[in-house]
């Protein structure tokens, strides 16, 4: 038997419950692993919502897009008892049990090994947000960024994405600006690297021009919708904007101007079922890339047990930087 927190739904209405679970109960896969730390994304508050947020489609379930341990047992010859692994993505989580649980089944497939120079809690304390925040620089790099091209935006800067991204362009020379719609994390986000803060409400106003002022050499947009038709606009010519999440909506309110008068790339940035080669040249940055005393500033402990409270409040967008989860505290 082992600690998991459980999605159950006795009703219309799925409910977290904190339970024993038994080790048969897992789902069939290649490798065993005891879990050791995990994370929270946005996509788990959505996992833990009353509705599974569209993504569960079995109950019981057991979020976590996230994990990071050591192997048990291992029916693949890459992987052999007593190895570190970790795991982000692949829908583990949503249809697959996730790594919200100390013990977790999965396919050898979606397995990273641990990359040496960061410990299982400092690979958590990245997870799916730093990942996707590697993955978009690199993306911008492949498209001729530098810091010698100017500013660089990075929207929903609070968040786990953002957080990262901050750390890992001014660890690499660039100047950031943050845009942000709390007040309060100013000093955070100027601790992280940030240059320059810039209040969300000062981008969030669609306006009528198709192209503005060339002030962006390159940006990682987290928000979406407006925001982004509005940042289009305002790219320098032959920029990119790496797009990586949605919190501001799904639509896209802009014109091909951007693109066809300043040659501006929009570059979107997938996690979930990236090939393996590109996870271990995205991890192998990171341990380089974003410097640790960073990461460790932007890190919020917790357990199990605090994760119900916690999946609203990421929601809301009420979390700051990133969750670490003990599963075994």
């Amino acid at each position: 038997m082992f600690k998991a927190l459980v999605m159950e739904k006795p009703g219309e209405t799925a409910i977290p419950v904190l339970r024993d679970v038994d080790e048969a109960d897992l789902p069939p896969g290649d490798v065993t692993v005891a879990v050791e730390f995990s994370t929270l994304n946005y996509k788990d508050g959505l996992c833990m919502g009353p509705t599974g947020g569209g993504l569960v489609k079995a109950w019981p379930h057991i979020p976590g897009v996230d994990m990071a341990g050591t192997v048990l047992d291992s029916q693949d010859p890459r992987y052999a008892p007593g190895d570190k692994v970790l795991l982000g993505g692949w829908r583990v989580g949503e249809i697959w049990w996730g790594g919200f649980a100390q013990k977790a089944r999965v396919k050898a497939d979606w397995l990273v090994p641990l990359p040496a120079g960061l410990t299982t809690r400092q690979a958590m304390a990245v997870g799916t947000a730093g990942l996707t925040s590697m993955l978009a620089v690199l993306a911008l790099e492949d498209h001729g960024l530098t810091p010698a091209k100017g500013e660089v935006l990075v929207t929903g800067a609070a968040g786990g994405v953002g957080s990262t991204a901050v750390a890992i362009l001014a660890h690499l020379g660039y100047q950031v600006a943050a845009v942000t719609g709390r007040p309060e994390t100013e000093g955070y986000l100027r601790d992280l690297g940030a240059t320059r803060i810039i209040p969300r409400a000062d981008l969030a106003e669609t306006v009528k021009r198709p192209l503005e002022a060339e002030t962006w050499a390159g940006c990682i947009d987290a928000v979406g919708g407006p925001m982004l038709a509005r940042v289009l606009g305002q790219m320098k010519y032959g920029g990119s904007v790496a797009a990586v999440g949605l919190a501001g909506g799904a639509g896209l309110p802009t014109s091909v101007i951007p693109f066809l008068l300043r040659g501006v790339n929009l570059l979107g940035i997938d996690s979930v079922m990236r090939p393996y080669p590109d996870r271990v040249k995205a991890w192998a940055r990171i341990v380089t890339d974003l410097p640790h005393d960073k990461l460790d500033a932007m890190v919020q402990n917790v357990t199990l047990a605090d994760l119900p409270a916690l999946g609203p409040a990421i929601l809301k967008g009420e979390v700051k930087g990133r969750v670490v989860i003990d599963v075994n505290a």
